[in-house]
Formats: C-alpha cells, sequence, structure tokens
C-alpha cells in the first residue's frame, strides 16, 4: 500500500466508518476489514492518529484499528503478519513526539505501545525505555506527562508477563529504572507540595497527576522486594504529608478528590504487598498497625482521614491479624522463623490498653447508626438494609468493613476482649431514656457487637436468662424512637438461635415475631427471619402459629419492592414449606397464585428467579400428588430453566433440575406436557458431566412413572445420548454413564467381560441376572450376537460369563443383586449343555452363598426362612423427623412386590432346580454333577433344605 496514495483514501472511508448512517457505515467497515492484512495499513493509519489537524472521531478510531492489529498480526507467527521492516518503522513512529493533545486518544496511544512492547522489549526495541526516561525530564509539560503516562502503561505490561525468561528480562530491567522512578515520583511529590503551601491550586492539580502516574509505575513490586521495603517505609512519610496537606484544601477543589485518590493509591500498595508477599511485609507490620490505628482509633486522625481511607486502614489491620503466615502452629517447633517474628511483632502490638481502645472506639464509634442512615432507614427502609448487607461491600463500605474488623479481632483475642464487651452489656441493663438518641444509638452499637461475636461468647452470656429478663420486653417497646432496638434485637437472637437458645423457648419467640411481621421495616432485613432453618426447630410448636405467619409473611413479599428482600422473604416461607411440609397445604393458595405474577416480573432478575425455584421445590414436596395443580405454571418454568439454548439457564439449570426432579417424583402420573419437556434432555446430557447425577435420577424417575410410553418415545435417543456421552466424557463421567445407562438398555457382553471398575461390574452382573431371570429369549438373542461379533461359540460366550460371575461374585455388595445373581444363575437348570454342567460347581456356590444372606433361622422351629419376601404392600410410617413418602416411593414399593427378588423364595427355587435337573440326569449323574461341588459347601447346602 503506496502511502502517499493510498492515505487519502483510508482517510476518507475512516471518516465514512464514524457516521451514524449504517447504509455509510457498513461498507467502510467492511472495507477497513479488508485492509487489514494489507501491508502499509498501519503505517497509514499512524500517520492519520498524529495528525493533530484531523478530526478527533477519525484519529480516535485509526487508534483502536491500530491496536486491533497489534493483537492479530504483531507477533511473527501470526497468519499475515507484519513485516520487520515495516513493525521497525511503527516502532520509530510510536515514540517519536508525546505531544498528543487529547487525553483519550493519549491513553489509546500509551496501551497500544505498551502491547507492542510486551512482545518485542527489550530485544527488538531497546530504545523504547532510554526514550521514556529521557522524555519525563523535559520540562514542556504535556510532553512529560505524555511521556510518564506511556512509561506507567509499558511498566505495567512488562510486569504482568509471567514466564520465567521474561520477568528475568523485567528483573534486570526493572532494577535499572526503579531508581528514577522513585526518584520521579520524589520529584512530583515535593513539586505539589510546595505548590500547595503557596495556594497554586491550577499548578498542584497538575503536579499530583504526575504524582499518581510516577506512584503507579514506582510501586510495580513482583520484582524487586528487598528495594521495594524502602519505597514502603517512603510511603508512611508520604501519607502522613497528604494527610496534613488536605486540612489545607477545600473539599470542593478538584484537586482535593485527586488527593484523596493518591492517599488511596499508597494504601492499596501497601495492602497489595502485604497479601502477595506477606513475609518481605514483616519489618513493616510494627509501622502499619501503628500508623493504622493511630489514624483510626485515636484523636490524630480527626478533621483528615475520610472513609475510603478509613476503610483501607482497618483492611490493613485485618489483613495483619487474620494472615495465616503470621500465625504459629500449635506446636511452636513447626513454625517457621518468619511466622514466629511476625508474631511477636503482632503480640508486641496487640496489649490490652490497645485492645480495649480498638474495641470500644469500634462499638461506640464505628458501630453507631449516623443521622444519615436513620433517615435512610426511615424513608426506605428496604433500600436501606440492602446497602447494609450487599456482597463484598466490607471490602469498599465503611460499616461492613468495621463489623469484619471487629468479628476477626474478637476471635483472636476473645480471653481479652470478651469482659470488655460485657462490661459495656452490664452497662445497658438499666431502662433507656427514650428522650436519649445517643443512649439508643449506643444500645444498638452494643447489641450489634454481641451478635457479630456471638459463637465467641458462648461460655459467656447466659442468653436465655437475658432474653426472658430484658429481650423479650424490649422487644415489646412500641415507642417509635425504639425501633431501632427493635430491630436489633430481633437481629441479635436470629444470631445467637443456632448458638444457644433453649428449645423451650421458642413458642415466646414466635409470638413476638409475629408481632413484629406487621411492621415492615422491623422484617426486611436479611437476619430478621423466622428460625425455622435451625437444627433445633420443632414443627409441633410452630404448627399454631404457622397460618397467621404464612399470611403474613405472603402479606409481606406482595409489599416489598426490592430484589435482595423478595429473595429473603421467598427464603424464609420455603423454609417454612420444608419445615412443615404436608401441613402447609391449607394455606399456600395465595402463594401459588402469586408466583406465576412474580416469576414474569422478575425476567431481568435471575437470582430472584432462583429463589422462586427454590419455593417451588419444597411447594412441590410439600403439596405431594396435588402439585399436579401446579403444572400450567411449573412445566413451563421446568422448560425454560433446563434448556440449554436460553441464556437464563446459566443462573436456573442446578435448581430447575431439582424442580423437574421432585416434579415427577410427586407426579400421580404421566401427563403429555411432562413427556414433551423431556426433549431438553439431550442437550442436557452434552453438557458436562456436573449435571449427570441429577440428570439420570430424572430418567429413573421417568422408568419408575411410565417405562413403556416414556422409552417407546425416549428410548433410542436417550442410547444415542449415552453413546455420544462415553465418548468425550472422563473416566469418571464414563462411569456414572454405565451405571445408570444399562439400567435401561443392555449393553454388550464385551464390556461386561473387560469391565475394571467393581461397582460398575456389579451393576451390569445385576442388569444380565434380570435379563436371564425374566427373559430368557432375549437373553439368548444377546448371547448370539455377541459371539458372532466376537467370532467366538455361543458356549465359549456362555461359559466365559458364568465363570466370571463366579469370579466377580464378591463385588456384588447389596444382599438384593447378590439373591438375583443366584436366581438368575439357577435358571440356567436344568440343562444338558456341556458348558452349564462344567460350571454347576461355581453356580452351586453362589446360590449358597445367596441362601447364608438372604435366610433367616427361626430359633424355635430350628427351620429356614426368606426374610426378603414381601407379601403385600405395607403402609409408610413416617415419624416427625423423616420426609413424608413420595408417589415415587409409593411406586418403587409396588414394583419391588412385582420383583422376583421379593416374591421367590431362594430356597424353594434352589430346591426345585436341583430336583429338576436330578430328574433330567437320573440320580446316578445328578450324584456325579453334586460330587464336584466342595463337601463343606454341600453340607451348608443340605443345612438350608431341611423339610423339603
Amino acid at each position: 500500500m503506496d502511502l502517499n496514495s493510498a492515505s487519502s483514501i483510508v482517510l476518507q472511508v475512516l471518516t465514512q466508518a464514524t457516521s451514524q448512517d449504517t447504509a455509510v457505515l457498513k461498507p467502510a467497515e467492511e472495507q477497513l476489514k479488508q485492509w487489514e492484512t494489507q501491508p502499509g495499513f498501519y503505517s497509514v493509519l499512524l500517520n492519520i492518529f498524529t495528525n493533530h489537524t484531523l478530526d478527533v472521531n477519525v484519529r480516535w478510531l485509526a487508534v483502536l484499528y491500530f491496536k486491533n492489529g497489534i493483537d492479530r498480526y504483531w507477533r511473527r507467527v501470526a497468519p499475515h503478519a507484519l513485516s520487520e521492516e515495516e513493525k521497525a518503522t511503527l516502532r520509530a513512529g510510536l515514540i517519536a513526539n508525546f505531544n498528543e493533545p487529547v487525553n483519550q486518544i493519549a491513553t489509546q496511544i500509551s496501551v497500544l505501545i505498551a502491547k507492542v512492547a510486551r512482545v518485542d522489549c527489550p530485544r527488538q526495541w531497546p530504545e523504547l525505555i532510554p526514550t521514556l526516561v529521557e522524555s519525563v525530564k523535559v520540562q514542556d509539560d504535556l510532553r512529560q506527562h505524555r511521556a510518564l503516562l506511556t512509561f506507567y502503561h509499558v511498566t505495567k505490561t512488562l510486569a504482568s508477563k509471567r514466564l520465567a525468561a521474561d520477568r528475568k528480562l523485567f528483573y534486570d530491567l526493572a532494577s535499572g529504572i526503579y531508581s528514577f522512578a522513585c526518584s520521579l515520583w520524589n520529584h512530583h511529590t515535593d513539586t505539589f507540595l510546595q505548590q500547595v503551601c503557596t495556594g497554586d491550586e491550577a499548578a498542584a492539580t497538575n503536579s499530583l497527576e504526575r504524582t499518581l502516574l510516577s506512584l503507579k509505575a514506582s510501586s510495580l513490586k513482583d520484582t524487586y522486594l528487598y528495594i521495594f521495603q524502602g519505597f514502603l517505609h517512603a510511603v508512611f512519610e508520604r501519607l502522613k504529608q497528604f494527610l496534613e496537606c488536605s486540612r489545607s484544601i477545600r473539599a470542593e477543589n478538584v484537586c482535593r478528590d485527586r488527593l484523596e485518590k493518591t492517599i488511596i493509591l499508597f494504601t492499596k500498595v501497601l495492602l497489595d504487598f502485604l497479601d502477595q508477599h506477606p513475609f518481605s511485609f514483616t519489618p513493616l507490620i510494627q509501622r502499619s498497625l501503628e500508623f493504622a490505628v493511630s489514624y483510626v482509633f485515636t484523636e490524630a486522625g480527626e478533621g483528615i482521614v475520610f472513609e475510603r481511607f478509613i476503610v483501607q486502614c482497618m483492611n490493613l489491620i485485618k489483613m495483619i491479624v487474620k494472615n495465616y503466615a503470621y500465625k504459629p502452629s500449635k506446636n511452636i517447633e513447626d513454625s517457621s522463623p518468619e511466622t514466629l517474628e511476625a508474631h511477636k511483632i503482632k503480640t508486641e502490638f496487640f496489649t490490652y490498653p490497645t485492645l480495649m481502645e480498638i474495641c470500644r472506639r469500634l462499638v461506640t464509634h464505628y458501630f453507631l447508626l449516623t443521622k444519615e442512615e436513620l433517615a435512610m432507614w426511615e424513608e426506605d427502609p428496604e433500600g436501606f438494609t440492602v446497602e447494609e448487607t450487599g456482597g463484598d461491600s466490607w471490602k469498599y463500605s465503611l460499616r461492613p468493613c468495621t463489623e469484619v474488623l471487629f468479628i476477626d479481632i474478637f476471635h483472636e483475642y476473645n480471653q481479652t476482649l470478651t469482659p470488655v464487651l460485657l462490661e459495656m452489656v452490664q452497662s445497658l441493663q438499666a431502662s433507656t431514656n427514650m428522650e436519649d438518641t445517643s443512649a439508643i444509638l449506643i444500645k444498638d452499637a452494643v447489641y450489634n457487637a454481641v451478635g457479630l461475636a456471638a459463637y465467641e461468647l458462648f461460655d459467656s452470656v447466659d442468653f436465655d436468662q437475658w432474653f426472658k429478663n430484658q429481650l423479650l420486653a424490649e422487644l415489646q417497646v412500641s415507642h417509635n424512637r425504639y425501633k431501632p432496638i427493635r430491630r436489633r434485637v430481633i437481629w441479635l437472637i436470629g444470631q445467637w438461635i443456632s448458638v444457644k437458645f433453649k428449645s423451650d423457648l421458642r413458642p415466646v419467640l414466635y409470638e413476638a415475631i409475629r408481632n413484629l411481621l406487621q411492621d415492615q421495616d422491623l422484617v426486611v432485613s436479611k437476619n430478621n427471619c423466622l428460625p425455622v432453618d435451625d437444627f433445633e426447630f420443632r414443627t409441633d410448636q410452630f404448627l399454631p402459629y404457622l397460618e397467621s405467619m404464612f399470611t403474613l409473611l405472603f402479606q409481606l413479599l406482595q409489599e416489598v419492592t426490592q430484589c435482595d428482600t423478595k429473595m429473603h422473604v421467598l427464603h424464609v416461607l420455603s423454609c417454612v414449606i420444608e419445615r412443615v411440609s404436608m401441613q402447609v397445604r391449607p394455606y399456600v393458595g395465595c402463594l401459588v397464585q402469586y408466583l406465576p405474577l412474580l416469576w414474569k416480573q422478575s425476567e431481568e432478575h435471575n437470582m430472584l428467579r432462583c429463589a422462586i425455584l427454590t419455593t417451588l421445590i419444597h411447594l412441590v414436596q410439600g403439596l405431594g400428588a396435588d402439585s399436579k395443580s401446579l403444572y400450567p405454571f411449573l412445566l413451563p418454568v421446568i422448560q425454560l430453566s433446563t434448556d440449554v439454548s436460553q441464556p437464563p439457564h446459566v443462573y436456573l439449570l442446578e435448581d430447575g433440575l431439582e424442580l423437574w426432579l421432585v416434579t415427577l417424583e410427586n407426579s400421580p402420573c404421566l401427563t403429555p406436557e411432562l413427556l414433551s419437556i423431556f426433549q431438553n434432555m439431550s442437550a442436557l446430557l452434552e453438557l458436562s458431566s456436573e449435571n449427570f447425577t441429577n440428570c439420570f435420577k430424572i430418567i429413573n424417575a421417568y422408568i419408575f412413572l411410565s417405562s413403556s410410553e416414556f422409552l417407546q418415545m425416549y428410548a433410542a435417543d436417550l442410547c444415542r445420548s449415552f453413546c455420544e456421552v462415553l465418548k468425550d466424557t472422563t473416566t469418571d463421567g464414563q462411569v456414572q454413564v454405565l451405571k445408570n445407562a444399562c439400567k435401561y438398555f443392555p449393553f454388550p457382553f464385551g464390556l461386561l467381560l473387560f469391565q475394571r471398575y467393581p461397582v460398575v461390574m456389579s451393576t451390569y452382573l445385576g442388569i444380565m441376572g434380570r435379563i436371564l431371570l425374566q427373559n430368557a429369549k432375549f437373553f439368548s438373542l444377546l448371547l448370539n450376537q455377541m459371539a458372532c461379533e466376537l467370532g467366538q461359540e455361543l458356549d465359549q460366550i456362555l461359559g466365559n460369563m458364568i465363570e466370571m460371575w463366579v469370579d466377580r461374585m464378591d463385588n456384588i455388595t447389596q444382599p438384593e443383586r447378590r439373591k438375583l445373581s443366584a436366581l438368575a444363575l439357577l435358571s440356567l437348570l436344568p440343562s444338558l449343555n456341556s458348558v452349564i454342567q462344567d460350571k454347576f460347581c461355581g453356580i452351586i456356590n453362589i446360590s449358597v452363598e445367596g441362601l447364608h444372606d438372604v435366610m433367616s433361622e427361626d430359633p424355635e422351629t430350628e427351620t429356614y426362612k426368606d426374610c426378603m419376601l414381601m407379601s403385600h404392600f405395607e403402609e409408610f410410617k413416617v415419624t416427625e423427623d423423616e420426609e413424608p413418602p413420595t408417589e415415587q416411593d409409593k411406586r418403587k414399593k409396588i414394583l419391588a412386590l412385582k420383583d422376583p427378588v421379593h416374591t421367590v423364595s431362594l430356597q424353594q427355587f434352589v430346591y426345585e432346580k436341583l430336583k429338576a435337573q436330578q430328574e433330567l440326569l437320573g440320580e446316578q449323574g445328578f450324584q456325579a454333577l453334586m460330587e464336584t461341588v466342595d463337601t463343606e459347601i454341600v453340607a451348608q447346602l443340605q443345612k438350608f433344605l431341611q423339610g423339603f
């Protein structure tokens, strides 16, 4: 591509590519795509985006195309790679002038230079770093800033390389530029501080921008740890200077915002280094703790600290307190010297006065609800609760961060801090003056601390007495100003309910909660929910409150608007349904009618839909066979949740599969709609082995529900799916497929003969046993097919199978399968076949083993009885602690009544088969056959057959 002639053409097409008219835009994009592999194209782009007289949008697009081209065509091994000659020209052009006037374009140019540097520096581009170093020394403000910006992106990119050779190269490079980067940072920092003192805010803002960039470039800590420690010591001094500097900068000044960002970057450098190199950080532990504690927990920080800085300091303390590298082993001798040194520093710092002050300040200062929080709670209780309990908010927000720090410090130093907290609780025993807002907020904060430390206070607090003597009464105080305490008390009980709370007190608590449920402001909190998911829940205690509680919870579900709140309420409703099971049936009508509407409203909120799926799972289990009335809503939900072609399946699949399974287990019959959604299964089996277990359970459930109708429609598809899965899945996945698939489809005997996994072998033998016992004709067809495939005689195949069965009998551990094996092999008798007679000894051995497994002796009559026989359907007897039987449980029991294992007496069967063999061979021939059996086995057999 000739540069002179091509530049105007490319410029014209780029201009068209910035058009809002798709008729102009699309052809231009196609043309640019075709030029991507043309020699000289990127040289033209370089000329265009470095020409400051052209339209900014055109230049921006040229930079983006250039950057994308580096990713695709810069490496020598890439298809259509750029020539070395063109790359050399481009590299020289990129660093010829650092004078880009537009910030956004300058940033993109810096990034693309870093991308080239990642591939070419320092071998093919040795002049890059020296050029950058010289450029950041110039007096021109624009050139210096752009060079510094590029310097930062280049060093950041080079530091991210992980191959050993690349790390060595960067180490050598970093060693050469580190001192320069630090001096640059110090220079710009000093300049900024001087300009702040003289009141030159505009100049100070520019210097601060350079301070930020040079700090980022200086803080590439991965490669030069020991010299970096010196840099970190300097960071503490600079932090103090910047914090003091903030006193003289007005809050509305743009420089103030950048100053705070710089301070946060300082603390982030400390946190990152501590996280990645804890032992190298050991010399800094003492100074870090002194710095953070003085600014956050003493008067030193008053008037200069701000929220994000406090959060960072608390995170620094927390990471030091909780760091596993600093915790000695129980056996001190097993701990490294570095660990013992760090632990010693921590122990010497966290004295009783220091810990007491931290604890008191956390509770009485940082735990206090602010006026803004109280106002927000009053105006929007749901929004306040969601804000308060957000995911990773402890890392970034002050209140969650203080609570996490309190928990970690209390856990680490509970023996020291427990008396301090108990003293604070003791001071609150007297009644609270409703006019004293400060006292109410202090009580809220102390109760918060006791809830957070519940597990640590187990042996120190008699919570039952506290509940009866004080907390219960506080729940009944109706004064509006006491609302924060009522809310905190019910949260506090929620924290302690699974730690230490007598079961006998639960009815009193249910009564109190029922009253509180009528006040939405008090119950929307994440933890302010019914204690129905703890281990000591008793259904009989809760049943008197079930109707009113369920009604109030449902009303709350309708009234709240935040997704998080609806999820919390649904969780409580699910727990109630799960706990009381069938006894919830009279009260769920309203919920059943509301869930379709909620599902429709939550189309954009997949996590809320997951909560709805969980509720439906428990609802179906509670309704049992009556859940069929939900099918018009339920089955489309299952269809969508398990359809891998629909985007929501990423979130809904796991719960959707479980809902599908419980729906089948509780279904009274197979409906066409229920049969139809099985079309989703083939894609699910191909998706991944993670879902195999639930998928096979679902297939089993269809088999139990209506095997003939189901297999008639889907047997061929299932066979194909199983065969495809076997090709692609792991060994464990193959085992899982084989274990389940052979329940429905008889796999070739060849797989059986070479099977190495005992569990799968046991399953195969069970399937073969059923075929042999219940469909001898089909068994013969399988033998013939196998003989043809292997080119062997039918008798040889049969003999190998019987011999393998006898050898592997120990793999079969379930008594039912062992009896089935005995019945199956005995079904080969009577026979004149020489192979079967040759294996007669093995068949008798298995039969006697089976008799030992299933026969029980009556001591009075000294006779034996097959204990696996079932003569009639026995109703399920369910205790309070057990789940009620599903429709599938009933189907399994009915099916068991038809199973030869439960209908045929092994004792009787052995006798009849041996009698028939005797009649076929005659007395002498039969006696000769019996002589092949061990005499001890014969004696045991005769003992079992007494009376026949």
